[in-house]
């Protein structure tokens, strides 16, 4: 059997076993596996092995359970409440101020904690109810918490990017920076939309009452600011040092685990009951994306060996004979299909292989070295999308857990839309100017 056709069969089998249920890892892991021992035999067997022992010697995932950790740690000790009260004070007085405030918490959260989960849970338990009881439209708050939360896979440090620069082996730090500014962006755009829809119908989002605004004093609002400071403190007290060069990748993580604990520990909320729920939880998330990178190595080992990634390119380039931005525009269309019924990590594992070795080989006017960086961004750019996407998309899910029964599932499918719209705008902008999201990484590290 030809090469091509033997990388085709193994992709249409791991597709079809999807369809049984059954762990994403062990799909993957099983027909890489598989398939090796097929190929070459009695040694294939240490495909496995040989992934595992590369990914444990891979020093920069000790940073996977840190994030992971203080995104549990600002969730169970409820750091985030002080925070959104000062956006409550602040923004209080504006026609969607209170939408507007959201979506910064979400930015913030997103910078210390790198899940679109814990910016879910911290958005449905602390946003949602104060937004309801205030007025605002349902359908407006459901779109906003599932939009902002979906910032946490972009904006550092993000373990979907962590995740990516395993499989792409590109530097995380170029990574991380890529994503702030497109992050902050996307952050802006979802603003300017909810000021332009809430000034033309002010009832999606009311502002705050004349005597409810009177009540709060300049002292007050002095005060609620200087309580919401903490975050910003964890924040800068571990990205400082990493992006100074004073620190590497996992010390900063140390340095913002240590500080998210001691924020904790100031605000009186921490106990033995934070601990043990946010380790518990850690524990699992970690597993499972090592679980996921182990399959995913030895699958792409597979797939390297093969030569599918240049049969591809031939296919495409040579047979077909498309230009390299119509297979970059291809790419990202499956993402979105993909995305309807996978989610972030699936989606990259199962496409990685394929992917990332053919964009380092497009013609796409960009600077060799830069090309990883900046299609590490458009992937999560496009699975940002994704969690949005009807029929399952992650973060759907994730409300319709999180909602009151008012809320149904076709709110929250219809309250996305327009969200998904600046996403698919954003997505269009970034591919049209590399430099925004080339910009701060190339700044930093000039060389």
């Amino acid at each position: 059997m030809p090469q091509d056709m033997i990388a085709l069969l193994m992709f249409s089998t791991m597709l079809l076993l999807m369809i049984t249920g059954q762990r994403v890892f062990g799909i993957i892991g099983f027909v890489a596996v598989v398939a090796s021992i097929s190929l070459w035999g009695t040694g294939g067997h240490t495909m496995g092995f040989s992934a595992g022992m590369k990914l444990m010697k891979w020093y920069p995932l000790l940073s996977l359970p840190m994030f992971v950790f203080m995104g549990y740690v600002m969730s169970e000790a409820r750091l985030a409440q002080d925070l959104y009260k000062m956006f409550h004070v602040w923004f209080g007085s504006v026609p969607g101020g209170l939408a507007i405030g959201t979506i910064l918490l979400m930015v913030l959260i997103s910078a210390m904690n790198g899940l679109s989960v814990a910016g879910m849970a911290i958005g449905s338990t602390i946003a949602l109810p104060e937004l309801l009881r205030r007025g605002y439209d349902k359908r407006m708050v459901s779109g906003v918490i599932q939009a902002g939360s979906s910032l946490g896979i972009l904006i550092p440090p993000s373990v979907v990017l962590v995740l990516y620069a395993m499989i792409a082996r590109a530097p995380v730090s170029e990574l991380w920076l890529a994503g702030v500014v497109p992050g902050l962006m996307m952050a802006a755009f979802f603003i300017i939309y909810i000021i332009i829809r809430c000034r033309i119908n002010p009832e999606l989002g009311p502002p705050l009452s004349g005597d409810e605004l009177a009540s709060y004093t300049l002292a007050d609002k002095l005060v609620a600011l200087r309580a919401g400071i903490l975050p910003f403190v964890i924040f800068g007290a571990m990205m400082a040092p990493f992006i100074l060069g004073y620190t590497s990748l996992v010390e900063s993580s140390v340095i913002g685990v240590i500080a998210t604990v001691l924020g904790a520990a100031i605000k009186r909320s921490l106990s033995w009951q934070v601990l043990e729920v946010s380790t518990r939880n850690t524990l699992g998330i970690s597993c499972m994306f090592m679980w996921v990178i182990l399959a995913a190595l030895a699958f792409g080992a597979v797939f390297d060996g093969l030569g599918a990634v240049a049969a591809i390119d031939n296919l495409f380039t040579e047979q077909m004979g498309l230009s390299p931005w119509t297979i970059l525009i291809l790419m990202q269309l499956s993402f979105l299909i993909m995305g309807m019924f996978l989610d972030d990590t699936a989606m990259l594992v199962i496409v990685a292989p394929l992917y990332v070795p053919l964009v380092a080989t497009l013609d796409l006017g960009i600077p060799q070295q830069d090309v990883l960086i900046w299609y590490g961004v458009l992937y999560t750019v496009t699975c940002q999308i994704a969690y949005l996407t009807p029929p399952f998309g992650y973060n759907l899910f994730l409300m319709r857990a999180f909602a009151p029964p008012e809320i149904t599932m076709g709110d929250i499918y219809k309250s996305v839309l327009p969200f998904v719209l600046v996403m698919l705008g954003s997505l269009i902008v970034l591919m049209a100017f590399p430099q925004i999201t080339l910009w701060l990484p190339n700044l930093i590290y000039p060389n």
